[in-house]
Formats: C-alpha cells, structure tokens, sequence
C-alpha cells in the first residue's frame, strides 16, 4: 500500500469496505483511489473505458469483481 503525506486510515478503511462490497455483485473491478485530499476513494472500472494512467497511477487496492456470465 502506498503511503500519502495526508495518510487517513478510517478514509482508507471505509473505502476498501466500499470496494468489496460492490466487488461483490459486480462484474468489474473495484479500485481503491490515493485521492489526496479527502483520503481515499473507491471506483468501479465499468465506469471507464479504459482508466486513464492518471487513475492508474492513483490505485492503491483492487477487489476483483467476482460476478461472471459465463456458465
């Protein structure tokens, strides 16, 4: 995990349980953001085409979607 001056576990913490939660019914990855002011925050990759290398330099946690539409 990468370390920001403005370090907030409680921030950190609520964002990776955002992630998982919606990893849980998701088909894509859920990505845990060094936002620098607020703390962390957590996106959805299906929001993006493709995450810009600005949002990828920003990850600091990925839950894998675990829905899968093959059977």
């Amino acid at each position: 995990m990468q370390m920001n001056a403005a370090y907030n576990h409680s921030a950190f913490l609520a964002a990776l349980r955002n992630a998982e939660r919606r990893a849980a019914a998701s088909y894509f990855d859920q990505h845990v953001l060094d936002d620098g002011e607020q703390g962390y925050v957590a996106i959805d990759e299906g929001d993006y085409s493709t995450l810009p290398d600005t949002l990828i330099e920003r990850i600091v946690h990925t839950a894998p979607g675990r829905l899968v539409d093959e059977i």
